[in-house]
């Protein structure tokens, strides 16, 4: 079974029901295996909490 992690920003509910349905179109193409076998884990950071290039995410 494989498990996707998303570690990403706060993103918008229809937008993560849309990665995860789209991830999970990938493995079952890629891998030919049924939908019900792929997790995937959305987990968000708070911008305040990640930073890139010296700043905080928040910041930028």
């Amino acid at each position: 079974m494989p498990i996707v992690t998303v570690q990403q920003g706060p993103r918008d509910t229809e937008l993560k029901r849309d990665l995860v349905k789209r991830i999970t179109d990938a493995f079952v193409d890629a891998y030919k295996i049924p939908a019900e076998t792929v997790q995937v884990w959305i987990h968000e950071v708070p911008t305040d909490s990640w930073g890139a290039a010296g700043k905080l995410t928040a910041d930028k």
